[in-house]
């Protein structure tokens, strides 16, 4: 493994842009970073909130983390900041050789707590990387279902004394 596989943050520019296009999971958050980049709101190579793996020249795998302040955590106790784990994806052609794992690993290295909405059919995924089914309440979740990594001394959060 070369340092062509290390995970590195994403630049917001048209060539990231553009190769985000190949991803199912292409959408709004995509389209608004475009609509800056050509308002000219973000300059070209303004840090964006994905990381990923390059294969060569080539975007192979990809996930979006967000920082959520303590003061909005409805998931954790002790409440803390805890990372959102979004568009974690790997390329049709790329799955099944350690990428996302390795995303995710990455993700976890900043030991704080991570909420993740799995897309259908990733459960399996998600279980052997050690995140496991959040406690559904209604009001916070409004029919998604988050799963959460817990690093060590972190618990979820228990409604009991509120």
């Amino acid at each position: 493994m070369g340092t062509s596989t290390q995970v590195q943050p994403l630049l917001i520019n048209y060539k990231t842009l553009e190769e985000f296009k190949r991803f199912k999971e292409y959408g709004i958050q995509e389209l608004t970073m475009l609509e800056d980049l050509q308002g000219n709101i973000v300059e070209n190579n303004s840090e964006s909130p994905f990381y990923g793996i390059y294969i060569g020249n080539a975007l192979v795998a990809r996930m979006s983390l967000y920082r959520v302040s303590a003061k909005y955590d409805h998931y954790f106790d002790p409440p803390q900041d805890y990372l959102e784990l979004w568009k974690l994806e790997v390329l049709k052609d790329y799955q099944k050789q350690g990428y996302g794992k390795q995303l995710v690993s990455f993700a976890k290295s900043f030991h704080l707590p991570i909420k993740t909405n799995p897309r259908v059919n990733s459960h399996a995924f998600w279980e052997r990387m050690g995140f496991q089914k959040a406690t559904y309440k209604m009001e916070r979740d409004l029919g998604e279902n988050p799963l959460l990594w817990l690093p060590e001394g972190v618990d979820e959060q228990n409604d009991s004394e509120s």
